[in-house]
């Protein structure tokens, strides 16, 4: 792989750290699931450390760069135009149920492009990673959206509800984590993904991963930051999965 640069490493070193947060807590979850107080606030109090460990390592080596996050919203500091988009646990419900699949999210934003995108899961110990026009990588390998050509052939992700009804000739996931769902799409695992109404800290990661995988996502520019519509797919199915989603 080529060298990955230094914002990109900051990324990496402040998820790793995270990661370590979350493994912890996460071994707790089976023992909270049976006391009198469930392990909701438990959850929350995790997201919010995982947060402030992102924000804290990320500040340390990038003073004044700004975040837009899950839990603080926006962070605006003298580089309005340089921004890290964070989502500390995406998949807290599977968290919260001590189901195993959920990620740390991180993006950097320069000048209204995302640039730099990392996807942690700290279960599966599995980390996706891109750079603009650097391509895109799982554990430094580099990886490509899938080949497939025939949407029956295909599988896809999506958090909406209602998903056998409404496309009951598409082979559909929902597996709770938007995050990953983009890395499996950039991955090849999943062929597409589609969502409305969520919000930019869920995906601005996976966008770029399926970008620089070789994939389709829509333009999100119209949207506002907590209202998204997002689509993504293999280049080879893009427009077939969009031909079924007119009136989604």
């Amino acid at each position: 792989m080529n060298s990955i640069s230094p914002n990109l490493n900051i990324m990496i070193k402040a998820s790793e750290k995270a990661s370590k947060a979350i493994i912890r807590d996460f071994g707790e979850i089976e023992n909270l699931q049976v006391a009198k107080k469930g392990p909701r606030d438990f959850v929350t109090k995790t997201d919010k450390r995982v947060e402030e460990i992102l924000i804290q390592e990320l500040t340390k080596a990038k003073k004044n760069f700004s975040f837009l996050t899950e839990e603080s919203g926006k962070i605006e500091k003298n580089d309005k135009d340089k921004i890290w988009i964070i989502d500390p646990i995406d998949g807290t419900t599977n968290f919260l149920h001590g189901i195993p699949h959920f990620a740390i999210s991180i993006a950097l934003k320069i000048d209204g492009e995302i640039v730099s995108a990392l996807i942690q899961d700290p279960i599966k110990n599995e980390i996706f990673f891109a750079e603009k026009n650097n391509g895109s990588y799982f554990n430094n390998h580099r990886i490509r959206v899938s080949n497939k050509n025939n949407l029956e052939d295909c599988l896809f992700s999506s958090n909406s509800e209602g998903l056998k009804s409404i496309f009951p000739k598409l082979n559909m996931r929902n597996t709770g984590c938007a995050a990953l769902d983009l890395a499996y799409v950039g991955s090849g695992r999943l062929d597409g993904y589609f969502h409305n109404n969520i919000n930019l800290w869920d995906i601005a990661a996976g966008i770029l991963i399926v970008k620089e995988a070789g994939g389709n996502v829509n333009d999100i520019s119209s949207f506002d930051d907590e209202n998204i519509n997002i689509r993504a797919a293999s280049s080879n199915i893009y427009s077939k999965m969009m031909e079924n989603l007119v009136n989604f």
